[in-house]
């Protein structure tokens, strides 16, 4: 555990360049937010989005400086090394979902105060939900994006990642389309909403776990079988 935690204070460090994307980030979410009435929900699929990114910069960073190599001299061994990005990544796209969820209300707050004739009324049940399914979105793109970066790196990995990206999108308008018209169900915010009130917040983190358990397995088993 301890030789985890180095490896977590190495990737932090090496995140710290990113303090103006951070702000930059803040600039685009308080703007979103701004956009209209509806428009809060997005503000934690918008942050969990971008700090799951910024997390997968690290293995750009370990690629430029070839740091993995030198890991391994140390007493690491490459499954620390994989557990260490996972609980990284994970960490950060859940503390942007989190910290998008406790700023929006405030952000709504201050909108208000500004633009007293655009009352923003922030509906915590359906911002927990889009919080959640903005997560587990997120969770399934950065779940197949890491074995994905272990296999071909980090530069193919992320052409692999708009490729994936745009694949998701086709097959979630696919089944949205089937669903509507041969089942005759509605998918809207109703809908949704229903969901997790029928299925609640322990199925969704469920297949979380399993998404990223799975995703843990191929990559380690693509970065052992690799040679140092």
């Amino acid at each position: 555990m301890k030789e985890i935690c180095g490896l977590i204070k190495k990737d932090i460090l090496n995140l710290s360049s990113y303090k103006i994307s951070l702000l930059v980030m803040f600039v685009c979410v308080f703007a979103i937010g701004s956009a209209g009435e509806e428009m809060w929900r997005y503000i934690p699929i918008v942050m969990t989005t971008m700090l799951g990114m910024i997390a997968l910069s690290t293995f750009s960073y370990d690629e430029l400086a070839k740091s993995n190599e030198y890991v391994l001299s140390l007493p690491v061994n490459k499954k620390e090394i994989v557990v260490e990005k996972y609980i990284l990544v994970i960490s950060m796209a859940l503390i942007g979902g989190i910290v998008g969820f406790i700023i929006t209300p405030i952000f709504a707050n201050i909108l208000n105060n500004i633009r007293a004739d655009n009352i923003i009324n922030v509906d915590y049940n359906s911002l927990l939900y889009s919080t959640l399914g903005g997560m587990f979105g997120i969770s399934l793109i950065l779940a197949i994006q890491i074995p994905s970066i272990y296999k071909w790196g980090a530069e193919k990995g992320r052409i692999q990642m708009f490729i994936l990206f745009f694949i998701i999108i086709l097959l979630t308008l696919g089944i949205a389309y089937l669903v509507t018209h041969n089942l005759g169900i509605e998918i809207n915010e109703e809908a949704i909403n229903i969901f997790f009130q029928k299925f609640g917040i322990v199925i969704v983190i469920c297949l979380l776990v399993l998404m990223y358990y799975i995703s843990y397995r191929i990559s380690y088993k693509i970065f052992k079988n690799k040679e140092n």
